[in-house]
């Protein structure tokens, strides 16, 4: 029997389509808990959806475990990340549910220390790995302090924040006040209502109706560029990793538009110093900024699967196939990406549709997984995609236009 892995996802991204087809050609079984909306219900490999319910979380992703009994769990976001801790917090006594999410994570107790922004930094800091100053600020003074002693320009961050939300670059002190300001802000439930209305989301009214108080720090400015590693781990030891520098992000810094993979002994050396001291199991991301003269700085860790682990660059550098060894899985890897610049389907087309990146680099258009495809661009798919009557399209450039019912790229 193959192994079996369910996906956790509070969000309807289409890396978490991706993560299904990766552990699928590792000869996985993949079931989700996912969205009704979600991409990956689109997608061909996956096997089961399990409903999730933003209004009573835990309990939907208690039953998907249950009816799913899985090998893994693999979290593709913060918000799942944190439900599945809640639901280990809250059932310690049910032994089973416990060993599987220490297996799948490691340590789970750790994970605090790792969302914690100023704590994490303290810790990388103690294990010699080069990081900026990350002080944890609570009220107005102690902000003052801390700019104070980092200088402006400044970095504010919201604890489990990710994708660049919760983030303030502020470049001076009115900037800092008005960040933390928004930062420290708790919505009002009018106002949780109205974004959940304008965004499609009821997670905004479920958050403005047990308001949690945002924990924030500031971090001292690093001018440069973004780096990151994805790796695969395996109770404290790396299986499986990717290192590459964006060269083209969504936003100031919002996730990766094009990375190129790149052979870093210092991202390596960080992070198997991380994996190691905390324990580490499954998929995990960390984020760093490369200064001028080259050296990298550790500003944060994502603890679930990010963007760059959902690509393939061969043995070693398949994280999903990495993890499936230690599943007792049958083996099976995707097709190695050849090209050490990748351009991501569909931000960088939605970005700019001339892009040479689209040319020059690796676009990741899941061709051999059409409704993802279409889904990814958010149009509903011909009756033979929906149907799954088909298993890959042929490698084109993106179609436009009323006869495929895919519209032309809007930008941001």
């Amino acid at each position: 029997m193959s192994a079996k892995v369910l996906l956790l996802s509070s969000v309807g991204w289409p890396s978490v389509a991706r993560l299904a087809a990766g552990f699928a050609h590792a000869s996985c079984t993949v079931e989700a808990l996912a969205p009704s909306g979600a991409v990956i219900v689109a997608s061909r490999y996956l096997s089961r959806r399990h409903p999730y319910n933003a209004i009573s979380p835990r309990a939907a992703m208690r039953t998907a475990i249950m009816h799913s009994a899985p090998d893994l769990l693999v979290c593709c976001d913060d918000r799942a990340l944190a439900q599945l801790l809640s639901l280990y917090e809250s059932g310690r006594e049910d032994s089973a549910i416990g060993d599987l999410v220490r297996r799948s994570l490691g340590n789970p107790d750790v994970i605090p220390r790792l969302v914690s922004r100023s704590g994490f930094i303290a810790e990388a800091r103690s294990e010699g790995i080069r990081v900026p100053e990350t002080l944890a600020v609570s009220g107005r003074a102690e902000l003052a302090e801390a700019l104070a002693f980092l200088c402006l320009p400044a970095v504010l961050k919201v604890d489990g924040s990710s994708g660049g939300e919760g983030v303030v670059i502020a470049r001076n002190a009115t900037e800092a006040e008005a960040g933390y300001a928004r930062l420290t802000r708790v919505p009002s439930l009018l106002r949780g209502i109205a974004r959940a209305l304008k965004r499609r989301d009821i997670h905004f009214a479920r958050d403005a109706l047990a308001p949690a108080q945002p924990r924030v720090s500031v971090q001292k400015f690093i001018p440069g560029v973004q780096a990151a590693s994805a790796f695969a781990a395996w109770r404290g030891e790396v299986v499986g990793a990717i290192y590459y520098d964006v060269l083209v992000a969504d936003g100031t810094i919002g996730p990766p538009n094009v990375i190129r993979r790149v052979d870093c002994p210092q991202l390596k050396s960080a992070t198997l110093k991380i994996a190691r001291r905390f324990g580490l199991s499954g998929i995990h991301g960390l984020d760093f900024i490369r200064d001028a003269d080259g050296a990298a700085h550790l500003i944060e860790i994502n603890p679930r699967a990010t963007q760059g682990s959902t690509l393939a660059f061969g043995p070693g550098r398949d994280l999903p196939a990495a993890l499936a060894r230690y599943l007792e899985s049958n083996g099976g890897m995707r097709p190695a990406i050849s090209n050490d610049l990748v351009a991501i389907f569909p931000r960088e087309w939605r970005r700019d549709a001339s892009s040479p990146f689209l040319i020059d680099a690796y676009h990741d258009v899941p061709w051999d997984d059409p409704g993802v495809l279409f889904a990814s661009l958010g149009v509903r798919p011909p009756r033979w995609v929906r149907q799954k009557k088909v298993e890959a399209l042929p490698p084109a450039r993106i179609p436009t236009g009323k006869h495929t019912g895919v519209v032309a790229p809007q930008s941001n």
